[in-house]
């Protein structure tokens, strides 16, 4: 087929210009970047990753089709706050500047993986049929080579379009504890401002449909202090792990009444409404035979979008303090157990403290031109639409979101494999994602005729 020179195409002609997802393109730069894959691993403070690893691959492809190198119509920046740890900016601009649209969210850092409980090699791609294997193809590095064979493809056609068309792959997503590193820098650094203009497509979800909703998290320490002493004179003891577990059953019990399901849940299709669990234990050790001194309970609490994670955290911190100022009501079990020693002056304790790494949950704006491109993309595409919320957590969205940014969520990988061992996604999934794309720059470039 002969290239289009940057002129004007009608719609069908547009489509057929951008085309579909090249396998064999797409599947070698992937296999680059899964290479990378065990450089990438952010879990601070024993792994550090360095994205300009990924990211070398990915200018690699877009440079030689920039106006760096004269090559090409791509204007391609790398913004980097940490060394090492750089974040690509690529735009190709439309012939009307307040049109613009953009793919958000690609990431190329990934979770750690450990080879021992794999059954291939979680740091190089492996092709089983349809199915690309490795760490990251999920979440996200299968996104960033999608996003990346979008961009090359549109600065190879060089189609006249009006919408600006921009896309940002970030450094540090799956670390919330480390600021000033990815997209939370590019934001109060002013660098994607002209995004708020059009709809933000956050790609780093899975399973081909939209997510419209997602929780918050806040990740949690109860400490329960009690004395230590012989488990045949009980009556001498206050059992921490006693009190540590009646507390949490009344903790949760007013939280469930203070945070009930929320009619919005139903409207956005949550799977579940807020909760608070449990979901480790520890204490320092000792005999069988020992009362411990103290034990900690850990958990989170997943909140959907309808309630503030800082009203919580503050309920959360009231009922332990009502629980310590009147611990003698508080449950026991047995006829000897107890919380108060009033002989000697003692009464069990418990304090909450909070991970400071916490996020706020998303509703998308379902009223949006965003929102309804996205459906209308997904329907034609992979032949049905349902858009699914869950109270899993996507850090950074919300606070785009907050700052004016019409964030919309979707992803082409497999939610099964999402963070697990085995990880893969399929070459099917992610051409119908690039078809999705296709046809949202389509039906936003219908909208301007």
């Amino acid at each position: 087929m002969a290239l289009p020179s940057r002129s004007s195409l009608s719609s069908a002609s547009l489509k057929e210009t951008l085309g579909d997802l090249d396998r064999d393109s797409y599947v070698a730069l992937l296999s680059k970047i899964i290479g990378e894959a065990r450089h990438v691993q952010n879990n601070p403070p024993d792994l550090i990753p360095k994205e300009d690893r990924v990211a070398r691959h990915v200018l690699d492809v877009l440079l030689p089709l920039s106006t760096t190198t004269g090559g090409g119509p791509l204007i391609v920046s790398h913004v980097s706050y940490v060394e090492g740890r750089g974040n690509i900016i690529v735009e190709y601009p439309g012939t009307e500047p307040a049109r613009i649209l953009s793919f958000v969210g690609c990431h190329m850092d990934v979770v750690t993986a450990d080879p021992n409980d794999w059954e291939f090699d979680p740091f190089s791609l492996s092709v089983d049929g349809d199915k690309l294997r490795g760490r990251g193809t999920t979440d996200c590095l299968g996104h960033v080579a999608l996003v990346t064979e979008l961009m090359k493809r549109i600065g190879e056609r060089k189609p006249k379009l009006k919408n600006t068309v921009i896309a940002v792959f970030i450094a540090n997503e799956e670390n919330s504890s480390v600021l000033g590193v990815g997209v939370d820098a590019l934001v109060k650094d002013g660098l994607l401002d002209k995004l708020k203009a059009g709809p933000l497509f956050w790609i780093d979800t899975a399973d081909k449909q939209p997510c419209i909703g997602t929780g918050g998290m806040i990740a949690w320490k109860l400490r329960a202090t009690g004395k230590l002493f012989h488990s045949g004179l009980p009556h001498k003891a206050i059992n921490p792990l006693e009190l540590s577990m009646e507390a949490l059953k009344e903790i949760q019990s007013r939280f469930y009444r203070d945070f009930p399901a929320h009619p919005k849940e139903e409207v956005y299709g949550f799977a579940t409404p807020s909760t608070m669990k449990p979901t480790q234990w520890s204490y320092p050790g000792g005999g069988i035979n020992q009362i411990p001194a103290e034990c900690t309970i850990s958990g989170d609490v997943r909140v959907t979008p309808f309630y503030s994670v800082e009203n919580v955290i503050k309920k959360l911190e009231e009922y332990v303090d009502d629980i310590n100022a009147n611990i003698e009501k508080l449950g026991t079990r047995g006829p000897v157990s107890k919380y108060v020693l009033p002989d000697e002056n003692l009464r069990g304790r418990l304090t909450i403290t909070f991970d400071e790494a916490m996020t706020s949950g998303v509703a998308c704006n379902l009223d949006s031109r965003g929102f309804h491109v996205l459906c209308k993309a997904t329907e034609e595409v992979v032949g049905h639409v349902k858009p699914y919320s869950i109270t899993g957590s996507l850090p950074l969205i919300r606070e785009l979101q907050d700052e004016g940014f019409d964030v919309q969520t979707a992803g082409y990988g497999i939610m099964a494999t999402y963070h697990a061992r085995n990880e893969y996604c399929l070459f099917s999934d992610m051409r119908q994602g690039f078809g999705v794309f296709v046809s949202i720059i389509l039906q936003l470039e219908a909208d301007c005729d």
